[in-house]
């Protein structure tokens, strides 16, 4: 019977080669020949030995070898929204061919125990996807003292920095309605508040709202529209399809003057597609749509809207964290803000009569 090595010690001595060799083996092929690299992963299948313990190897190099993306929705979420996971799908593309993994910390919309949470996580550093400023999580990610980026909010803040210019961007969405000749026009937005707040909106207290992304993107809008008078803005703590529907309800049945709508996410326009399809209400013969993001799917519907680099925002966020952990800036903190595009689409024309529900 074939005698089983279960340690890397035992089973470099029992081939005759140093602990540095069998290790080479498996973490670093280039530095054996071939046949001794076959040689050593032949004689560990035959004994039963699965590798170096990765734990060992994090205490020797310091390092988990993975890097986290705090996500402050469920975790089902970020498989459901088209931005998240195209986000997603970048930030995994930016550790291929790296030694290091990639971690979900799904902290979900719940506030509790955010240091527990944060602080379990293995990993050596932290993208913090769109949170508020005051958020718990992104206090405890900085607290654990390990390479940090935040992904599109909070913005303002003297830490490495990824996203796009969220008021500039939807302005073109803003302008097409008004060039169509809209001016009853009302905005769909999401959350603004770290606090569930679902509804109509008091635009007064827009410049106070503490999530960055969508008060961007709502003032944007109006500073555009400023010219057509009372703007009406309901918005929904979740971006999910059931929300994004109830939204497109509650602003077209309490406004049923408006001839367009304007969306600061692309499931918000959807919403408001199906919501005008089950009720007779045309597009955009009846009613003008525009939503942002680009998503895949808005993209087949034919929507107008403001098209966000989602997947390279993932891939970039993830190799500023990768260099910061390798080698910690020096200088001013890192920003980078990418660009956006119009998307013309099909979803915008000029106005009509619209018919009350």
């Amino acid at each position: 019977m074939v005698k089983r090595a279960r340690t890397l010690a035992s089973l470099a001595a029992e081939l005759g080669v140093s602990r540095t060799t069998v290790s080479n083996a498996y973490n670093q092929p280039d530095q054996l020949s071939a046949e001794l690299r076959e040689r050593i992963l032949r004689a560990a299948a035959e004994r039963g030995y699965p590798g170096p313990d990765p734990m060992a190897r994090s205490l020797r190099t310091r390092r988990a070898g993975s890097i986290g993306v705090l996500l402050t929705e469920h975790l089902s979420y970020a498989f459901e929204d088209a931005a998240s996971v195209d986000f997603l799908a970048g930030m995994a593309e930016a550790t291929s061919g790296t030694e290091s993994s990639l971690t979900l910390i799904p902290a979900g919309p719940s506030e509790q125990d955010a240091s527990a949470l944060v602080g379990r996580a293995v990993v050596d550093g932290i993208v913090v996807y769109s949170v508020a400023e005051g958020d718990p999580h992104l206090a405890a990610a900085r607290a654990r003292g390990i390479p940090l980026v935040v992904c599109d909010q909070p913005k303002g803040l003297p830490l490495p920095f990824v996203g796009i210019d969220d008021r500039e961007a939807i302005k073109p969405a803003a302008r097409a309605l008004l060039d169509a000749g809209h001016t009853r026009i009302g905005i769909l937005a999401i959350r603004l508040e770290r606090t569930r707040r679902d509804g109509h909106v008091d635009t007064r207290t827009l410049p106070t709202a503490a999530l960055h992304v969508q008060r961007a993107r709502v003032l944007g809008a109006l500073e555009e529209l400023a010219g057509v008078g009372d703007v009406p803005v309901v918005t929904r703590h979740i971006n999910d399809h059931a929300n994004c529907l109830s939204a497109a309800e509650e602003l077209l049945t309490s406004h049923p003057e408006l001839t367009a709508v304007l969306c600061t996410t692309d499931s918000m326009a959807l919403g408001v597609l199906e919501y005008a399809a089950a009720h007779g209400i045309a597009v955009p013969e009846d009613l003008s749509v525009t939503g942002f993001d680009g998503i895949r799917t808005a993209l087949l519907r034919g929507l107008t809207t403001v098209v966000q680099p989602n997947k390279e925002k993932g891939r970039a966020a993830g190799r500023l964290l990768l260099e910061l952990i390798d080698a910690p800036p020096t200088g001013d903190v890192p920003r980078e803000i990418l660009g956006t595009t119009f998307h013309a689409g099909s979803t915008v024309s000029a106005p009509r009569a619209r018919r009350t529900p």
